[in-house]
C-alpha cells in the first residue's frame, strides 16, 4: 500500500467518525446562518440607512424605534438579537455530545508524548 493510499484511507475512516460528522453538519448550519444574517444586515442597513427611498434621509424626520433609527434596529439590533436566539437554540438543544473515549487522567504527559513522538526526547 502506497503512502498515498493509506492517506486516503485514513481520511475516509475519519468521515465515517460520528464526531467529525456531527461538527462538520454543526459548522455548515452556523456558516449558513452567518451568510443569512450577513446578506440581511448590509444590504438592509445600505438602502434604508444611507440612501432611502427617496434620497438621503432627513435626520429630522427620521424614525426611531426605542430612540434608535429604525434602519439601525431592524439592520443591526434585531439580527443581533435573532443570532444570540439561534446560539442559545444551537448550544442547549442541537448539538450533541460525542463520546470521546476514556480520559486518562493519571497518565504521565511525558511518557504520553515520549509515546506518540519517539523522535522528541519526554523531559522528566
Amino acid at each position: 500500500m502506497t503512502q498515498h493510499q493509506a492517506t486516503a484511507n485514513e481520511i475516509y475512516n475519519e468521515r465515517d467518525d460520528a464526531t467529525f460528522r456531527h461538527a462538520r453538519r454543526e459548522a455548515i448550519l452556523i456558516f449558513c446562518v452567518w451568510a443569512v444574517a450577513l446578506l440581511w444586515a448590509v444590504p438592509y442597513c445600505y438602502f434604508a440607512g444611507f440612501r432611502g427611498n427617496a434620497g438621503p434621509i432627513d435626520p429630522e424626520t427620521m424614525p426611531l424605534i426605542w430612540g434608535v433609527p429604525s434602519w439601525c434596529f431592524w439592520g443591526i439590533a434585531a439580527p443581533w438579537l435573532a443570532a444570540d436566539v439561534f446560539t442559545v437554540w444551537l448550544c442547549f438543544f442541537y448539538m450533541e455530545d460525542d463520546d470521546l473515549g476514556e480520559a486518562q487522567e493519571g497518565a504521565d504527559l511525558a511518557e504520553d508524548v515520549a509515546e506518540h513522538h519517539p523522535t522528541q526526547k519526554a523531559e522528566s
